[in-house]
């Protein structure tokens, strides 16, 4: 079984705008029930806020309790599955990165910090001010979603920029101005990302990614380390077992088979390499998982 991808296109909507959409969050869950049922993923950037309701959100095997104030933001290619406990209420968007950067030349998604890195946390947790504030502003975005005026498509994009904007500043509340790294170096480490996803399979070595960037193995290192803390390797090693995972979990596929497409010498070291990153054997993280 192969993990759907969803595309804006598929999910139903009022007043239908290209590469965007806009709902609240519970007649959202109604219309598209029959997409949401399982995990999938998107092709596109999403951002939801709950102002009520319970449940767990996972994200790439990582689970994030929903409570009345939580915001998520997902990047494309992110596996996800919501499960409820009480009725969630609240609202979503979600847009293709060309939307919103025809409009902003000079501005990239992988700015805000939410969405520079896979590493960064996916959830925010807003106080009960911010909720208001940020629950007015989702709501404006929405009902001009729903209506046909004139440079509708251009406002609705200023509105959720504004929306990032401020989502941005509680975000990086306790980050002081010092210690925000240079874009420079958030788009070598949004590029080393997009590399990894495109070549993790065949390519196992920081120098590989270092010379499609055209810097050195250590300048690597170094924007990998002053931005995210870790080194590339570990990024390289995290998306071989994000891959595993997946893989696992949501395809049909034998496990020595998996261990021969993540290009493992045999099963038995895929198999202790995975214990020992996961604590479970394949087949216990499989059991586990359903």
């Amino acid at each position: 079984m192969k993990i759907p991808v969803l595309n804006i296109n598929q999910f139903q909507e009022s007043k239908p705008l290209n590469d965007l959409y806009i709902n609240s969050f519970s007649n959202h869950i109604q219309l598209n029930k029959n997409l949401l049922n399982k995990p999938h993923s998107h092709d596109f950037y999403l951002c939801v806020l709950f102002t009520e309701g319970t449940g767990v959100h996972e994200i790439d095997f990582n689970s994030y309790t929903i409570n009345s104030g939580s915001v998520f933001f997902l990047k494309p290619g992110q596996t996800h599955f919501w499960k409820f406990d009480t009725k969630p209420e609240g609202f979503i968007f979600f847009h293709s990165q060309e939307i919103y950067e025809l409009k902003f030349l000079d501005h990239k998604l992988n700015s805000f910090p939410f969405f520079y890195s896979y590493q960064n946390p996916p959830l925010l947790e807003l106080s009960e001010k911010k909720i208001n504030e940020l629950k007015l502003k989702f709501q404006e975005v929405y009902i001009e979603y729903l209506q046909n005026n004139l440079l509708r498509e251009l406002k609705i994009i200023n509105l959720i920029n504004s929306i990032y904007i401020d989502l941005t500043r509680v975000y990086t509340a306790d980050i002081t101005l010092e210690k925000i790294v240079s874009p420079s170096y958030f788009k070598i480490l949004d590029n080393l990302e997009k590399l990894i996803n495109k070549h993790f399979y065949t390519e196992k070595l920081p120098r590989f990614y270092a010379n499609q960037l055209n810097i050195t193995t250590k300048h690597l290192n170094r924007v990998v380390k002053n931005t995210i803390n870790k080194t590339t390797s570990q990024l390289i090693s995290e998306r071989i077992l994000l891959e595993a995972k997946r893989l696992i979990v949501h395809s049909d596929n034998n496990l020595a088979s998996i261990a021969n497409m993540l290009e493992f010498s045999d099963y038995a070291y895929f198999s202790k390499n995975f214990k020992s990153k996961t604590g479970f054997t394949p087949m216990g993280f499989r059991t586990k998982y359903f």
